[in-house]
């Protein structure tokens, strides 16, 4: 009660803030589209690609911003009171979501759980410092798991904006061809493969190993900036030296210490593997969407299996 009590309390002092200051531009204007606000970049992607001209979308995790740790501000919560939708992972992913829906005023906002309807793969880890419900959050890791996201999207869409169900289920009959295309190349290319250990910073590939038989082998477990013990460190490297692993990947949105560490102990070279959490400013420049990225992994473990 105390939290609600401060987070209104802190709402109305935003506002009469940007009312004082003449900061009303901050809140994002009206411009008459539906307003659907996504928790991350996959969120965001998927719900852009079935929205297209009839929705204003916004990502509420800025360009290079890793959204394991993030928090929406007071001035998220203000957009989101005045949103007709909002779009979330779940499985764990974001935190913050259940308090922050519980405290909003706006009981007509549409909120749609992408994950729904996903078989979730348990984690072994048990981390203190990040709640994931004992899953593995990373669904969209698989193309099929993101085609079923991005349809709980196209179905909560239609069911707000019923007008433009024809425009939406053809964006996502569209898509959904895009998605099955990626999946038979990560089959064709991942199955010829003689190897399949893939070392990673992080276990954010759980889904995509399950789905093209690979074997995920985690310096740590699902948050990205923990830091393994010297016994998890010694454990992995006698793997590389072990298995032949000749590459160690890492992500760009996170630190790269730990893997080259490993790296040079074992002769290894480390290259990207995306868990598509964020795109950095390259990538948005480079009109990069989640399918470009995905290809782009599939070259790397190609590159590193071969």
């Amino acid at each position: 009660m105390k939290k609600a009590k401060f987070m209104k309390l802190s709402l109305f002092l935003l506002i009469l803030i940007m009312i004082l200051t003449g900061c009303s531009n901050s809140v994002e204007e009206d411009d008459g589209k539906m307003k659907v606000y996504t928790s991350f970049y996959p969120m965001y992607d998927f719900t852009y690609k079935i929205g297209g001209d009839k929705i204003s979308v916004y990502n509420m995790v800025s360009t290079g911003i890793e959204p394991h740790d993030w928090e929406p501000t007071a001035l998220d919560i203000v957009n989101l009171e005045n949103a007709d939708m909002f779009v979330y992972n779940g499985a764990g992913m974001e935190h913050w979501v259940e308090e922050v829906l519980k405290n909003l005023e706006n009981k007509e906002l549409v909120v749609v759980e992408a994950s729904e309807g996903i078989n979730l793969l348990e984690s072994e880890e048990n981390h203190q410092d990040h709640d994931h419900g004992g899953y593995d959050s990373h669904v969209w890791t698989n193309p099929i798991n993101a085609k079923i996201e991005m349809e709980n999207i196209k179905n909560a869409l239609i069911q707000l904006d019923s007008d433009n169900k024809e425009y939406y289920e053809g964006n996502f009959e569209k898509y959904s061809q895009e998605f099955d295309k990626l999946n038979d190349e990560f089959i064709t290319i991942l199955s010829d493969l003689p190897n399949k250990d893939i070392v990673v910073s992080h276990k954010a590939f759980s889904y995509m190993c399950d789905a093209y038989g690979l074997n995920q082998i985690a310096i740590d477990g699902l948050s990205p900036d923990s830091e393994p013990n010297l016994g998890r460190m010694a454990e992995i490297i006698d793997f590389v030296n072990e298995n032949n692993i000749r590459v160690i990947f890492f992500e760009e949105l996170s630190s790269s210490k730990v893997v080259n560490t490993i790296a040079n102990e074992t002769n290894a070279v480390v290259d990207v593997l995306n868990p598509l959490e964020g795109l950095n400013d390259e990538e948005i420049q480079n009109g990069d969407d989640y399918f470009s990225v995905m290809r782009k992994n599939l070259e790397a473990l190609k590159r590193a299996l071969q």
